[in-house]
């Protein structure tokens, strides 16, 4: 049971020893007074002794049993499920065994996905487990730090549209000045800060480091702002806030403020909400151009991110996407064309609307976010995640699936190519936040498909992606692209596909 004291922070932190590591759970970076306020540093304990054993609550969130997606093992996703609205502002802290307080260790800061409504991939479930990779960092003698950070989410985030909004997103901001302020007192080094996020975490990381955030380093995996831009502050108000608003006084309450956590639970789940975003602030101005303060970027997706409307995609006929495709005006036969758009071959029409929604959220991003880096003097390098699920390969190498791998936290040893991806993954992720290159800054990297990972040039890309429709489609009027996805889109959205 090790036991830090740290002087700053005036506090004995007890936590666990686990594979070669020694994690602090759930420590409170932030503390949050009232529903919909700007959450406050917690800067010091006066000589506390901290139990840092159990895992602190998430923010309270509907269920939703993230093995329909990741095709993982019936059992246990979570090791602990404890929810707390005005607690939650926790993080965890995962080190090597023995690591001396003055060690000034790399570090990196995990923001979990999830859609920006559910905990996706944070620190006390096995899709985030940090555990593993901190361990396989010290047999590699480059020895890091993982914090993963616990946020608020769902309305909680948005806020109730009278002031304070994104909430979540502060609420990250925050868990980093504290990390950069503390982490020194836990071995780390604050001036080597590398933020890591995937799907909507990934969109959170870019916005943090569009906001100036202190870290020198970032991984986008699977989302960047161009999946999920700043939205205006009445299109909150109009698609999240007052329908909420609306099934709460049908349950007898008159505010968001005042409903009890159950009930403003129940509304979302009744209209329902399956995502949210982040909406217009100051700190996301001119984000096209923004590359923060990061010296070095990773950015990479997965080859079939658009599983993520697949139910709702195979449940429209021909007619409807040609119809979504439509939208796009004058725009709309070459996207057609492009995209195999055919409105008397509806599996073929289904496929292509797939293609093309994967593309313009996903796979297009990347590209564009990878020049404004470079030419913004940063050092870029990108990645295709292209391995299959592990448990059922007729999936593909779908959103999310890197996690199984980056993390190692469930048993793949029945799967051996998949097991050694995972551990070359761990490790080109591993250089990176030390400092070096994870490879040929040139290059691709691979990973996947059968195991295999390898460095690939621009033609191995374009085998790999539609590099052609993509490079047509940025040709094309943005907001009639913009109007086929947001039709194709719309209502369609699960994490059960």
């Amino acid at each position: 049971m090790p036991e830090l004291k740290h002087k700053e922070l005036d506090a004995t932190f007890v936590g666990v020893d686990i594979k070669s590591c020694s994690q602090y759970r759930g420590i409170k970076y932030g503390t949050i007074n009232k529903r919909f306020e700007q959450p406050t540093l917690k800067a010091r304990w006066n000589g506390e002794r901290v139990d840092c054993q159990q895992w602190g609550p998430r923010c309270p969130q509907n269920k939703y049993d993230i093995g329909h997606l990741l095709r993982a093992p019936e059992g246990e996703m979570f090791y602990d499920e404890t929810e707390d609205e005005f607690q939650c502002l926790n993080l965890d802290i995962t080190v090597p065994v023995d690591t001396p307080s003055d060690a000034r260790l790399p570090v990196m800061i995990w923001i979990h996905g999830g859609s920006q409504i559910v905990s996706f991939g944070n620190g006390a479930s096995k899709a985030g487990d940090t555990t593993r990779i901190v361990a396989e960092s010290a047999q590699h003698s480059k020895p890091m730090i993982v914090v993963s950070v616990q946020y608020r989410l769902n309305m909680f985030h948005v806020g109730d549209g009278n002031g304070n909004k994104n909430l979540g997103f502060k609420d990250q901001q925050l868990a980093i000045q504290w990390v950069h302020q503390y982490i020194a007192g836990f071995g780390g080094n604050p001036d080597e800060m590398t933020l890591v996020g995937e799907s909507a975490g990934a969109v959170f990381v870019h916005g943090l480091i569009v906001g100036g955030a202190p870290v020198k380093r970032g991984v986008l995996m699977s989302g960047s702002i161009h999946m999920s831009p700043p939205q205006p502050e009445v299109r909150a108000k109009t698609m999240l806030i007052d329908p909420v608003l609306a099934k709460l006084k049908a349950k007898g309450y008159n505010s968001l403020e005042e409903a009890p956590v159950q009930a403003l639970l129940e509304a979302q789940a009744e209209i329902p909400i399956p995502s949210v975003f982040l909406q217009d602030d100051k700190c996301f101005e001119n984000w096209q151009e923004n590359t923060g303060n990061i010296e070095e970027l990773v950015i990479g997706d997965c080859e079939f991110e658009s599983v993520l409307w697949r139910n709702g995609v195979e449940a429209m006929s021909a007619e409807q996407i040609v119809d979504c495709f439509d939208k796009a005006g004058t725009s709309s036969n070459q996207l057609k064309e492009l995209y195999h758009i055919n409105k008397s071959r509806a599996p073929q029409c289904r496929h292509g609307a797939m293609d093309f929604m994967n593309d313009i959220r996903f796979a297009l991003p990347v590209p564009l976010v990878m020049d404004r880096y470079t030419r913004g003097g940063k050092r870029t390098y990108r990645y295709l995640f292209d391995q299959a699920n592990p448990w059922q390969a007729s999936s593909r190498a779908h959103h999310a699936v890197d996690l199984i791998y980056l993390f190692g936290g469930f048993d793949m040893t029945m799967n051996p190519s998949a097991e050694e991806l995972g551990i070359e993954m761990r490790r080109r992720f591993i250089w990176f936040i030390n400092g070096e290159a994870p490879w040929t800054i040139h290059k691709t990297m691979a990973f996947g498909p059968l195991g295999d990972t390898r460095e690939v040039d621009d033609r191995g890309v374009a085998a790999r992606r539609r590099t052609r429709q993509m490079e047509e489609v940025k040709k094309l009027d943005a907001s009639d692209v913009a109007a086929v996805f947001g039709s194709l889109a719309a209502g369609r959205i699960s994490l059960h596909n």
